[in-house]
């Protein structure tokens, strides 16, 4: 595919000039005759789905989840159909590219039937008729009734499309294109106002976000009466398709699971059962490659390929895109080398290849995780390699605690640069294997009794000596595992590993910690700022540096000092995390105090005043901050507010006593009606969460009904909102 300066500015060149209208394709109902589930309402608005079979729970959550938030789920299948840009404008057209380029679509074609069971197929089967259900019930809500009927291929393509992103494949691309296209455009080009596909690759899916999370768990040996904790505390984006949505899904073949899931998902990606559970973190294993490849000058249609010129694979995509009342069919060039799909820039050409393309496995592995009942099944399930990612921290009834590192790892020739471009003319580089399971970092039930993870090195996952190391992998000339500890990682190491008999009530204490570590990356750079020789004529600066002499590394509410930190230096590690050119420190500096003078009179703001949750008419204070254990990160407006958008979200705190039926608590930041501004539920938990606090998390129906509650058949009564 040739991407020059006119191609992927513009992003969409026209084959063609259509009216653009919809077209009312029959919403037609389908047939739902043998379906039984239940759904129970609890008393914050969160749905308990109880099924016969399994795949008749998956029904049901299509059904709650496009009653609270289908706005969000139609979006979710605009994507998975390559039509962003048909709905949402050209600025989308590149990543309905992707899709095309990855050949996501043709790939699930291929394997849906031979790669997936026939108990996963009915599940994802049901799920697509329970959001075929609702939006013929309710026409008036859909935006693209051509869209429909949802098939269950739609889905996988979903987790097909979705999971790259959470292991820094767009990252790369990203990097890729300001590297060897924006360094060659003029910059009057790009001040023009046409489409940045660099920066739409994360602003739609991630809304521009650092992916983060925590997961604890801590076995008999480490707490104080013998019970089994776990935390499940992912970061994700508060808004957006990889929202979470608290589900909680049982039937007569086993399964009962409470967690967190996304629209277009059929099954709970993480949460608890009676016997066990599991969290996520991301994990970020170097899992792309980017090869240059040589052209051969007399045609262009060609590559080298260990001494001999090959001839590139071609197609032609056809990416529907609106551009006012009107809508253009975009038809760019596609080619694919032995590597995977190219890119002609104006830098070179170059292919793109991830470990785990051609994988639509992972939701079984997910499906199949939820129905374990030990740590056996569990570890049966994690062998799937169906998930290209994410680290995993399990617990049980019986006390086991384990963390995994999951990744699906090339097996790398030794001789290369692989962090960055490699060659892309020999075989030496082309990578077809991956890491054997029992290979990649783990640790099950080691003597130091607890597991943490926090988007940090899985070589200090816990602190015993039976934990993996570094060197275990010293026969590998490139590993590609992160090496790096985040603060909450430290943190984390510093309260678990600090105390040797946990009680429950500290355990919920110690996740919501709001300190610093003196090993973190924001106490050097801190003690970087305090070394730099700024002007002092200016009365912000000088206010400024004074605040960070005495600032008291934490985030709690009332830290005056916290603002200037945060408005500082979180532009600075976000440059990293993103893969680009950090700013100066003490331009930040400057720009930050001066930021905060502007607004507030003065630099030194209690924390709690500035960092705020809105959501409808709340505007609530809030504490914690990025990379903290109680994180919260924002962005900041136009009057001088902090206001959180990621971070700590829905999180569940579960408890297996020693003799006793397992407990947990959970919240979510806004409630169960995520798009519904008039529900009761849009943020009815939002008062909770910004003080830090929980509510009941309930998988036994008796107790929800001993409740105030409300209980209906999808199809026979919508949810009162």
């Amino acid at each position: 595919m040739k991407i020059g300066r006119k191609g992927l500015l513009a992003v969409i060149t026209c084959a063609g000039l259509l009216g653009y209208g919809i077209v009312w394709a029959d919403l037609v109902p389908p047939d739902v005759s043998g379906r039984e589930v239940r759904i129970i309402r609890d008393e914050w608005g969160s749905p308990h789905v109880f099924g016969k079979t399994d795949a008749d729970a998956a029904f049901g959550l299509a059904y709650a989840v496009c009653e609270d938030d289908f706005a969000t789920m139609e979006e979710a299948f605009w994507m998975m159909r390559a039509r962003m840009a048909e709905q949402l404008g050209p600025k989308y057209a590149f990543i309905d590219l992707l899709t095309w380029m990855f050949r996501h679509r043709e790939v699930v074609e291929e394997k849906y039937e031979t790669d997936l069971s026939p108990e996963v197929r009915a599940v994802i089967e049901a799920y697509a008729d329970g959001v075929n259900l609702y939006a013929s019930e309710h026409p008036g809500k859909v935006q693209r009734p051509d869209l429909f009927p949802i098939t269950p291929k739609d889905i996988v393509v979903g987790f097909v499309q979705k999971t790259p992103f959470f292991f820094l494949t767009d990252k790369h691309i990203r990097k890729l294109l300001r590297e060897e296209l924006f360094n060659r455009i003029s910059i009057t080009e790009i001040a023009a106002g046409q489409p940045d596909p660099a920066e739409v690759l994360t602003e739609r899916l991630t809304r521009g976000a650092m992916l983060g999370s925590n997961a604890f768990a801590i076995g008999p040996r480490r707490s104080a009466d013998g019970s089994t904790f776990l935390a499940i505390n992912s970061h994700q984006p508060w808004e957006g398709q990889v929202a979470w949505y608290e589900a909680h899904t049982a039937s007569e073949e086993g399964l009962n699971l409470m967690g967190g899931t996304f629209p277009g998902a059929p099954i709970v990606l993480h949460g608890f059962t009676p016997d066990h559970g599991w969290a996520h973190t991301v994990n970020l294993p170097d899992q792309i490659d980017i090869y240059r490849l040589e052209i051969n000058p007399e045609n262009p249609n060609q590559y080298r390929f260990d001494g001999a010129w090959r001839d590139f694979e071609t197609g032609q995509a056809e990416i529907p895109v609106r551009v006012g009342p009107f809508k253009l069919m975009w038809r760019p060039s596609l080619c694919w080398s032995v590597h995977g799909p190219v890119l002609r820039l104006p830098g070179g050409v170059f292919a793109l290849r991830y470990g785990g393309h051609g994988n639509i496995r992972a939701v079984e592995q997910w499906y199949r995780m939820g129905k374990a009942h030990d740590l056996d099944s569990f570890i049966e399930a994690m062998q799937i390699c169906g998930m290209p990612s994410f680290n995993c921290v399990y617990a049980d009834k019986a006390g086991n605690v384990a963390y995994f590192y999951n990744a699906l790892l090339p097996t790398r020739a030794a001789g290369y640069d692989w962090a960055w471009i490699v060659p892309g003319d020999t075989s030496a580089t082309l990578w077809t294997d991956f890491w054997a399971w029992d290979r990649l970092p783990k640790a099950i039930n080691p003597s130091a009794g607890f597991v943490v993870s926090c988007n940090h090195t899985p070589f200090r996952c816990t602190t015993s000596d039976d934990r993996p190391k570094l060197e275990d992998y010293a026969d590998l000339d490139y590993v590609g595992i992160e090496t790096d500890m985040t603060n909450r990682g430290l943190r984390a190491l510093e309260l678990y590993g600090g105390d040797n008999s946990i009680t429950e009530e500290e355990f919920y204490a110690y996740k919501m910690d709001r300190k610093y570590s003196e090993q973190s990356e924001v106490r050097g750079l801190i003690r970087q700022l305090l070394a730099l020789k700024l002007p002092q004529d200016d009365p912000a600066v000088a206010e400024a540096m004074e605040i960070l002499k005495k600032w008291k590394p934490d985030a709690e509410a009332d830290n005056p000092g916290t603002a200037l930190v945060v408005k500082t230096l979180e532009p600075y590690i976000r440059a990293r995390y993103m893969l680009e050119k950090q700013p100066p420190l003490d331009q930040l500096l400057v720009e930050s105090a001066r930021y905060l003078k502007a607004h507030w009179g003065k630099v030194a703001v209690p924390w709690s005043d500035v960092c705020r949750l809105r959501r409808g008419s709340l505007d609530l204070p809030l504490w914690g901050g990025p990379d903290a254990l109680r994180a919260i990160q924002g962005q900041w407006d136009d009057t001088g507010h902090y206001i959180a958008h990621h971070g700590d979200c829905h999180i569940l705190m579960v408890t297996w006593p020693r003799d006793g039926a397992v407990r947990a608590k959970g919240i979510h930041q806004y409630g169960a009606a995520a798009t519904v501004p008039n529900s009761p539920h849009y943020a009815d938990q939002a008062p909770l969460f910004a003080k830090g606090e929980y509510r009941d998390a309930l998988l036994d129906e008796a107790a929800l009904k001993a409740r105030p509650h409300r209980e209906y058949r999808p199809g026979q009564q919508s949810a009162t909102r």
